[in-house]
């Protein structure tokens, strides 16, 4: 009984690290259905500043952050990196670069709101300076030793 509660334990371990590293939500688009992940084998969590401050864009490890353009006030937005229907992200690997796509849309609304929908932004890892990039001006720094 004890070596069946712990098959059952093991496995449903396993399901569920498996489930959380491959998991991934399908987005209608202008242009289509995509999919997107907020897991990618890089700590892409964290602010991204703009010449040291603000405009920001955050992105939390629950595909949940903040999203603000340049003298506009930050909105609550949901974010993903483009994948493939079966949740590996999609990217293009330079010399010493990886390129993605962000997409997000914003989840507060206001009168001002210039932006509906889903929209999407290029980023980038850059493994030489180790900095990543947001639209091309968006940076945070990682570390070799973070966890990929």
């Amino acid at each position: 009984m004890k070596l069946q509660n712990i098959i059952s334990l093991t496995l449903l371990l396993f399901v569920n690290v498996f489930y959380a590293q491959n998991s991934f939500t399908s987005i209608e688009t202008s242009d289509g259905i995509h999919y997107i992940t907020p897991n990618i084998d890089y700590p892409i969590t964290g602010t991204y500043f703009f010449e040291g401050g603000e405009p920001i864009v955050e992105l939390n490890a629950n595909g949940t952050g903040i999203y603000q353009l340049h003298e506009q006030p930050k909105k609550e937005m949901v974010w993903g990196i483009e994948c493939d229907e079966n949740g590996t992200p999609k990217f293009i690997k330079g010399f010493e670069s990886i390129a993605y796509t962000l997409w997000y849309q914003c989840t507060t609304n206001s009168e001002s709101d210039t932006f509906e929908g889903w929209k999407k932004v290029p980023f980038s890892i850059h493994l030489n300076t180790l900095k990543m990039y947001i639209q091309g001006e968006r940076v945070k720094s990682f570390s070799e030793s973070s966890d990929k």
